[in-house]
C-alpha cells in the first residue's frame, strides 16, 4: 500500500522542514497557547521593618534620638547636704529621611486590550517587592554599620559600649560552616549579655545557604526544634533558637559582597558606589557600598540596633481621568520615604568570615 500524502496544515508555504524552530519549522502555523501562569522574579522575603525601631515623621526632615549615659552612686555621709552627684551624659543621633524613592510602570491600553492575560496586579506586586526590598536591605546594612561604631557617649568615665564584630572563622567558606556559626553565636548572645542589652527581641539574620547549613546538621549541633517534624522541618522552619536568638534567613543580607547569596548570581548594580566613602544621590545617610561588606556574613542585633523613620509609608498609585486620556494608559506608581540609621551600636553584632573584619563607614 502506498504512503499518504500528508496535508501540511502546520506548515507555512509548504515547507518541507522537519524541525521545530527556524524557517523549516513543520508546527509554525499552530496556534501558541498561553498556560495560565505566570513566572515571577525573585520574591524576597521581607522581614526588618518588624524587627527594629520604627518612627513616622510628619513635618520635619529628620528625627533625633536622645542618648542618656551612666549616673555614679556613692555612700551618704552624715551630715552633709545631697546636692547632686553629676549630670547623666547626653548624646544625640540623628537619622535623616533618603529622597522619595518610586518604582513605576506605564500600561498602555492597546496592548493590554490585545494582550490575553492580566499584567496590573502583577506589576503592582512587582513594584511592592521592589520597595520593600529596598527596605531590608538599608536596614540590615545600617545594622552593620553599627556593629562597627563606637556609642554616641563617650565623656570621660561615661563611655557606653559600642558594636561587636564576631569572627566565624578566617576563610570565607568558614560562613557555611554549621559548627562554627553556632559557636558564633554563643560568643554574640554573651557579648550583647555582657553590655546589658536586653535579651527580649533579639535576633539574628543569615543568609539562606547559611539557615538550611544549620538545618542540615540538626543532629550534630541540636537545634532542631522537636515540635516540627515532617513538611514543617523539610520546609526549613526547624530551628527554634540558638542562645534565645530567634533565627531569620533573607536574601537581602549584605553576605560577602553581594546579597543573600554564596551562589553565582552577583547581582551587579545592587550595591552601588565603587569604594567605603561613595554616596548615591538620594541617599541622606550613610549606606556603604560593595566593598563594605567583603567578609560580612550574618547580623545579630537587638531591636535596638537600628531606627526607621518614614514619612511616606509603601504606596502604591495609579494614574486616571484626564492623565490617562491624554496617554491612553496609566502609570502605576509605588512611592516610599524613608531612612535608616543605627541607634544603639551595643544592641549590634555584625558576623565575619575572612583573616580581618571590614572598616567602619
Amino acid at each position: 500500500m502506498a504512503n499518504a500524502t500528508q496535508t501540511a496544515l502546520g506548515r507555512a508555504n509548504l515547507s518541507t522542514g522537519t524541525g521545530y524552530d527556524g524557517a523549516g519549522n513543520k508546527y509554525e502555523l499552530y496556534l501558541k497557547l498561553f498556560s495560565g501562569e505566570m513566572f515571577k522574579g525573585f520574591q524576597h522575603n521581607t522581614i526588618a521593618r518588624d524587627l527594629v525601631m520604627k518612627r513616622t515623621l510628619k513635618s520635619g526632615k529628620s528625627l533625633q534620638f536622645i542618648y542618656t549615659g551612666r549616673m555614679d552612686a556613692g555612700f551618704h555621709t552624715p551630715g552633709t547636704p545631697i546636692l547632686g552627684s553629676g549630670d547623666p551624659p547626653v548624646a544625640e543621633k540623628t537619622i535623616v529621611v533618603d529622597d522619595l524613592l518610586v518604582s513605576s510602570a506605564f500600561v498602555y491600553d492597546l496592548d493590554e486590550t490585545l494582550a490575553h492575560y492580566e499584567l496590573r496586579g502583577e506589576i503592582s506586586r512587582k513594584i511592592g517587592y521592589a520597595l520593600a526590598e529596598h527596605y531590608d536591605r538599608r536596614i540590615f546594612r545600617a545594622i552593620a554599620r553599627g556593629a562597627r561604631a563606637a556609642h554616641p557617649v563617650s565623656a570621660t568615665g561615661k563611655v557606653e559600649p559600642g558594636g561587636t564584630q564576631v569572627e566565624v572563622g578566617a576563610l570565607a567558606a568558614d560562613a557555611l560552616d554549621s559548627t562554627k556559626l553556632v559557636a558564633a553565636f554563643f560568643e554574640a548572645a554573651a557579648v550583647l549579655d555582657e553590655k546589658g542589652v536586653s535579651q527580649d527581641g533579639r535576633v539574628a539574620v543569615l543568609s539562606p545557604r547559611q539557615y538550611y547549613s544549620l538545618v542540615e546538621n540538626v543532629a550534630s549541633n541540636a537545634l532542631i526544634n522537636r515540635d516540627e517534624q515532617g513538611t514543617g522541618l523539610q520546609s526549613g522552619q526547624g530551628i527554634m533558637s540558638i542562645a534565645g536568638i530567634k533565627i531569620y534567613k533573607s536574601m537581602n543580607l549584605p553576605f560577602l559582597g553581594k546579597y543573600g547569596t554564596n551562589s553565582t548570581i552577583d547581582n551587579a548594580g545592587s550595591f552601588v558606589g565603587t569604594d567605603i566613602e561613595a554616596t548615591v544621590t538620594g541617599e541622606n545617610n550613610a549606606y556603604g557600598s560593595a566593598t563594605s561588606f567583603d567578609a560580612s556574613c550574618g547580623l545579630i542585633f537587638q531591636r535596638e540596633a537600628a531606627g526607621v523613620v518614614e514619612t511616606i509609608g509603601p504606596q502604591v498609585q495609579v494614574t486616571s481621568g484626564d492623565v490617562s486620556v491624554i496617554y491612553q494608559g496609566d502609570v502605576i506608581l509605588g512611592r516610599l520615604a524613608m531612612g535608616t540609621d543605627y541607634l544603639n551600636p551595643a544592641a549590634c553584632v555584625e558576623l565575619f568570615a575572612d583573616a580581618s573584619a571590614d572598616a567602619a563607614f
